[in-house]
């Protein structure tokens, strides 16, 4: 059974991605799942930090990014929005320029005012960059 409100399609989600960081870092919106978001990123020279790698803070706002879309996208919104409350990340591996990195984003926990996420970001691989946690704030619009 799927968790979204509604029936989102890759195209509404593309919406998010003008004129926002997401479009800046090239992300892409690429699969909905019943109960999981999926977005892509190329790890190219403005996604580097100083090593050549990819640097950690991009990972996260993939990750964010992802959790923060498909959070939205499991409220009613007319009536609800979602804003982020914490995030943690813990980088296994690097991401090299030429990779293409999949954020799988999959609710742990949504109650009526708080989600938390799960988010796993792998390489064209299949092996594991990085793993991520976020915490969202589920708010009524006359908050």
């Amino acid at each position: 059974m799927s968790i979204w409100f509604g029936n989102p399609t890759i195209e509404e989600l593309t919406q998010y991605r003008v004129n926002t960081v997401i479009e800046v870092l090239d992300i892409e919106f690429s699969e909905i799942g019943d109960d999981y978001l999926e977005l892509t990123m190329p790890v190219t020279q403005k996604t580097l930090q100083n090593a050549g790698i990819l640097h950690g803070g991009v990972s996260v706002v993939l990750a964010e990014t992802a959790c923060s879309v498909g959070a939205t996208m499991t409220v009613d919104r007319d009536k609800q929005y979602v804003v982020g409350q914490e995030i943690n990340a813990n980088h296994i591996r690097p991401g090299i320029p030429g990779d293409i990195i999949t954020a799988r984003a999959t609710p742990v926990s949504r109650g009526r005012r708080s989600q938390v996420w799960d988010i796993r970001l792998h390489n064209q691989n299949d092996k594991l960059v990085c793993i991520s946690r976020c915490t969202m704030a589920v708010l009524d619009h006359a908050d």
